[in-house]
């Protein structure tokens, strides 16, 4: 029999780490299909930004509730996944609590901590969900957070509790039967937290107790692989990509906008101004531009959509944007979240082996409309606030810029402002000689 549960666990771990694989293998070749983004140099200062941000969760303690909740939860989330590799040679090699002898008192100490986390990420996923569904949070119950995206949170938070009441019945089950001296139960002590549970298991059979602690044992693990596996899917793919999202995020000051280094070439031409070398390497590289901006989800850098794989829909760049607080459309999450569902319907289209690029569709216009993108004043709130440096401004402007210089479609106020910068060097319709007038009676 152990044989055969040996069997059985190496074929469902072959199995989750295949589509696992595959799933991570899909999710990088629709990364790839934006376009180039140079990012060199400054290594110690991406690392001290990814350490403070994305480790240590540095912006998300400008609400310091969720923080610490969100704390509790990501710091169970990586620690009791250590517990993962004893399961995961228990389960290859036919041994149960293979760390036990050798860890011998700290292992109690050890396990003991990974129920105190236990504990505090079914509490805290609990509360979430309180937050969520009773308390009607207004960022968290926006118009696009609807079917799926409220389906796939509330999902994720239900797992979470399931995976830790298991854990902990798991380890109730084991006390008892180490008590009663059942072989292939080592003793280690009677653990703090799951011991709440043993008056539930007390009065069974030890037959019955080995059958209950093996359900939750394997309960536990196929769902550590499955929730692995349901990751790609879902907006908590965020956990593994917040980290290389962050190293690679601007450091430049926020409000400075990159200029187009074709456009920039050609305007320090006709103006006789030398190019520095970088321009001149970004002009070279940029002379097989397509278009002016982006339309679609490829004309976008591979950052911008990393940006979108990595947003977990919080909303806090909405909840602070002032486009959205006064009844505009704009909503910079939903931005994230029509990028990411259109590089997706790309990756399901390249799938089948179709033409992605000519299906009729583009964010631009099908995903994203003209109203969205002029309400935003790009006034980097909804940057600032991400907690993993999350750009959607960037975004925003490479489909405006497509709007205006492709379609040219800008409001009549843009164009007179367009007209006046061309011709005064100034948004104002008077000459540069003019400019000071305004101080001659003062």
């Amino acid at each position: 029999m152990p044989m055969i549960a040996q069997f059985i666990f190496l074929i469902c771990l072959v199995v989750a780490t295949y589509f696992l694989f595959r799933n991570i293998t899909k999710i990088r070749r629709n990364i790839s299909l934006g376009r180039a983004y140079k990012i060199e140099g400054q290594v110690g200062e991406r690392i001290k930004q990814m350490a403070l941000i994305a480790f240590g969760q540095k912006k998300m303690f400008a609400r310091p509730i969720p923080a610490i909740l969100h704390l509790f939860v990501y710091l169970g989330f990586v620690l009791i996944n250590i517990e993962i590799l004893e399961i995961l040679i228990d389960g290859v090699a036919g041994t149960h609590r293979v760390f036990a002898k050798p860890l011998g008192g700290f292992y109690f100490v050890v396990v003991n901590f990974f129920e105190f986390l236990a504990v505090t990420v079914a509490l805290s996923c609990a509360i979430f969900l309180i937050r969520r569904n009773a308390l009607k949070i207004r960022r968290l119950n926006m118009a696009e957070l609807t079917a799926f995206p409220r389906l796939d949170a509330n999902l994720i938070l239900t797992i979470e509790i399931a995976l830790m009441l298991a854990f902990l019945s798991m380890n109730a089950c084991d006390s008892i039967l180490q008590t009663r001296g059942v072989e292939h139960y080592y003793p280690v002590g009677s653990f703090y937290f799951s011991s709440a549970f043993t008056p539930m298991f007390g009065g069974l059979s030890s037959a019955s107790l080995v059958a209950l602690e093996r359900f939750f044992w394997w309960f536990h693990i196929i769902g550590v692989l499955a929730f692995a596996n349901y990751l790609p899917y879902s907006k908590h793919l965020h956990i593994f990509l917040a980290f290389p999202n962050t190293y690679y995020s601007n450091l430049e000051e926020k409000g400075k906008m990159k200029n187009m280094p074709v456009v920039t070439r050609e305007v320090k031409s006709m103006l006789s101004i030398t190019l520095t070398e970088e321009e001149q390497a970004e002009a070279a590289a940029n002379t097989e531009m397509s278009r002016f901006g982006a339309k679609d989800a490829p004309d976008l850098t591979w950052k911008n959509l990393m940006d979108a794989y990595s947003c977990t829909e919080c909303g806090r760049c909405t909840s602070v944007c002032p486009a959205n607080l006064t009844g505009k459309k704009l909503s910079p999450r939903k931005i994230m979240m029509d990028t990411r569902d259109r590089v997706e319907e790309i990756g399901r289209q390249l799938d089948l082996g179709q033409d992605a690029a000519n299906d009729g569709k583009s964010l631009y216009g099908d995903y994203i409309s003209s109203e969205e993108l002029l309400a935003c004043t790009t006034c980097n709130a909804c940057v600032d606030a991400c907690p993993i440096n999350i750009d959607p401004l960037d975004i925003i402007l490479q489909l405006r810029r497509y709007r205006v210089m492709e379609e040219a479609k800008a409001p009549d106020s843009w164009n007179a402002m367009f007209s006046n910068m061309e011709n005064n060097q100034a948004p104002w319709k008077f000459p540069p000689s003019d400019r000071f007038n305004w101080a001659q009676n003062q």
